[in-house]
């Protein structure tokens, strides 16, 4: 296990960090529903109560953050571990969120397209042009699963379009470094997919059998999932990965080039700050942690961050 040292403890299931200008961190805490900031001291403070399961999160082109909220979940807690199970008795449906920093107004810019309304929102990426892909992962009840999907949209509420459908739980997601391939993590699979990017919110689908247009870049062997993932500098691409808690690192051509192991079975995220990009903060999800470590690569900025 690699250095690292804890930002922050008690957060209510913490996902989707950001790291800002001024050393703070956002993290959304999707049991609690609220954009948190975290100072460099520690310091929680509440940015915005966004009610249902705030998961994703990114900054636009405008500076505001956008959140993907996937409407709730019920949880299991016991000492030490906190986790999500069904869709929620409480469930507002899926949503894409702004959040103006400033003043913490919450607008809510989407909640379905062509007829399909959004269930499960989870992960989040900007491309160069400021259009933003995300996963809906769907929601899990007792007998049912939904079928999951990845969706693009412009910032100022003018269009959503679905452009992948169907995947099993689709969740990280996130672009190469030259934004010519997008990248997305299946859960339940623990499948990571790679597609061709032709413009902007559209791609080049392969044909069967690939059951989605996609080119599987890796597969998981033994009993583990993945969660969201960001992408180095080089175009490594790191999973959070759940159960074999840490963050799986492979290559654009499929190769696991290391596993760092991580102190919660759920590593549910991360993002990439510092002078050189060589720090990485981390989200460990049942513990309710925010840790930063010294990472061996340096990350790949992130459109407007």
């Amino acid at each position: 296990m690699g250095k690292w040292k804890t930002l922050a403890t008690g957060l209510r299931f913490p996902e989707g960090p950001i790291i800002l200008a001024d050393g703070s961190v956002l993290v959304v805490e999707i049991e609690r529903a609220t954009l948190t900031r975290i100072a460099p001291d520690g310091d929680k403070s509440v940015v915005a109560h966004l009610g249902g399961g705030p998961n994703g999160a990114a900054i636009g082109p405008d500076g505001a953050c956008y959140v993907c909220n996937n409407g709730g979940f019920e949880w299991h807690e016991e000492p030490g571990l906190l986790r999500p199970t069904l869709q929620s008795d409480h469930y507002t449906g899926g949503s894409i969120q702004r959040v103006d920093l400033l003043t913490r107004d919450v607008t809510t810019l989407y909640g379905g397209a062509s007829g399909h309304p959004l269930k499960g929102p989870n992960d989040i990426v900007f491309d160069a042009v400021g259009g933003f892909w995300f996963t809906d992962m769907g929601k899990t009840r007792e007998r049912t699963i939904d079928r999951a999907g990845v969706y693009y949209g412009n910032p100022d509420g003018s269009e959503l379009r679905e452009v992948i459908f169907p995947m099993i739980s689709a969740n990280g997601i996130g672009l190469s470094p030259d934004g010519s391939r997008l990248y997305v993590a299946e859960t339940i699979t623990a499948r990571l997919w790679e597609f061709e990017i032709t413009g902007p919110g559209a791609i080049r689908s392969k044909p069967w059998p690939s059951p989605n247009g996609g080119r599987l870049v890796s597969g998981s062997a033994g009993y583990q999932l993945f969660d969201s993932l960001k992408v180095e500098r080089d175009g490594n691409i790191c999973v959070a990965t759940l159960i074999n808690g840490g963050i799986t690192v492979v290559s654009p051509d499929g190769r696991i080039v290391e596993h760092v192991p991580l102190p919660d079975i759920y590593a549910t995220n991360l993002c990439f700050g510092g002078p050189d990009m060589r720090t990485a903060y981390i989200t460990l999800s049942t513990t309710g942690q925010l840790i930063e470590m010294e990472w061996p690569r340096p990350g790949l900025r992130l459109n407007f961050c």
